[in-house]
């Protein structure tokens, strides 16, 4: 798989080529593993620029996708309840957001306050004013932030 199919499976923003190189591996961390996150993570798994480190949700029945994620990647991903462990290491470049609803604005501010870009499944924000904090936040720590809109970009 090249580069251009990585980008293409939604990590475009955050891989700016200007600040990574076509060799370097992106470190992802999961947060929220149900559903969709489950999907992301053993998507992004299966991908050669991709290595996901971090599996996060509050619920340890939900780390399903775990054996897939080692078997596609050749190693183990950390299972963890807290997503505070997955923004505090200085390894992950960007985090995957997949929790219910009402976490994606939390989590967003608090990863790009943490120096991680963002892959955040929609809807981004339950009010204008968590939206636009969003935005603050990433403009003031020039963290990239994608909201997720497969339906438009995805062949199926």
């Amino acid at each position: 798989m090249d580069r251009r199919t990585l980008l293409a499976a939604g990590l475009t923003p955050l891989l700016p080529r200007s600040v990574r190189g076509a060799g370097e591996r992106v470190i992802l961390g999961v947060i929220g593993t149900r559903g969709r996150g489950r999907g992301l993570a053993e998507g992004f798994a299966r991908l050669p620029d991709a290595r996901v480190k971090w599996l996060c949700d509050v619920d340890r029945s939900s780390f399903g996708a775990a054996t897939a994620v080692e078997k596609a990647q050749g190693q183990a991903p950390t299972l963890v309840e807290d997503f505070r462990r997955v923004l505090d290491d200085p390894e992950v470049d960007a985090v995957v957001i997949a929790t219910p609803d009402h976490w994606h604005a939390l989590m967003t501010l608090h990863a790009c306050a943490a120096g991680k870009d963002v892959y955040v499944e929609k809807p981004c924000s339950h009010t204008v004013q968590e939206g636009r904090m969003m935005i603050e936040a990433a403009r003031a720590t020039r963290r990239v932030v994608q909201v997720g809109t497969q339906r438009r970009s995805s062949p199926d």
